[in-house]
């Protein structure tokens, strides 16, 4: 599991490269194309699948990525343990350029999360985390640093960071906030005396839960399995997990439809 969780680090790092390179570039007009459901797909999002599948491949496990071929489910149940990738969580906040956009790298194994990373390339913030050693938080995580895995993962602070954090805190969709949510979110307001609503994009949001800046984040819109995956390790490495809106059952991952229910994390 520790080889496979650096392999899923230096991934996410060369893959936070590769998007920097387009972010960064003030001549990139991002090659902004649609897709069958009409969200954007960018440059960016090739050169991170491509560079992540490179590496992951090497491995015995397969890899479901949202940039790849979709594989079918009657060859898909069969998986037991495999990989799902978001190479670049947050699209369109990519596109804004407001650095709110994210790689997901996560290990699936018997329909549950046991392994995620996820690296925030513009703030240089990388969280990862395992069932078996819990989850941890690093900051000033270079992208081209891939040789120095061992140096950041031993200066990385373990999560939550904060416990019991007041006022109660709400994380929501920058781009995603439905009717249904917003309900949601005012039933809170009714019941907490002080409450607080951050609004930010990408994995982002679960990772301020699993870090204990947030308390909790509704979300009653459509996501896929790449979007959550690498946070609901995190999240179960800190001691959280991403709840059905029955708020007592987990999400599950390699379904035949690979759209999660809307969910609560918390």
């Amino acid at each position: 599991m520790e080889k496979l969780l650096n392999l899923a680090i230096e991934a996410a790092l060369r893959a936070g490269e590769a998007i920097l390179k387009i972010y960064n570039d003030p001549t990139s007009h991002l090659d902004i194309e649609r897709k069958a459901d009409d969200s954007p797909l960018t440059q960016a999002d090739k050169e991170a699948h491509k560079t992540i599948v490179n590496l992951l491949e090497n491995t015995s496990y397969p890899v479901l990525s949202e940039e790849g071929m979709l594989t079918d489910y009657e060859k898909r149940q069969q998986w037991k343990t495999f990989w799902i990738v978001d190479p670049l969580d947050g699209t369109k906040e990519f596109i804004k350029r407001n650095g709110e956009f994210t790689v997901n790298i996560a290990l699936i194994s018997e329909g549950s999360p046991v392994l995620g990373v996820i690296y925030v390339p513009v703030k240089k913030e990388l969280y990862y985390g395992s069932l078996e050693n819990g989850a941890y938080k690093a900051l000033a995580v270079e992208p081209l640093r891939v040789s120095a895995i061992a140096e950041v993962r031993s200066r990385a602070l373990r999560l939550p960071l904060v416990k019991g954090n007041y006022p109660y805190t709400i994380v929501a969709s920058r781009s995603h906030l439905t009717p249904e949510t917003q309900q949601f979110i005012e039933h809170l307001k009714a019941e907490y005396k002080q409450v607080k609503l951050t609004s930010i994009g990408s994995s982002l949001k679960i990772c301020l839960v699993a870090e204990g800046t947030a308390n909790i984040y509704p979300r009653f819109a459509p996501t896929m399995e790449w979007d959550t995956a690498a946070g609901h390790a995190i999240a179960l490495a800190a001691g959280k997990n991403i709840y059905q809106t029955d708020e007592k059952t987990p999400l599950q991952y390699n379904k035949e439809d690979l759209h999660n229910p809307w969910f609560i994390v918390k």
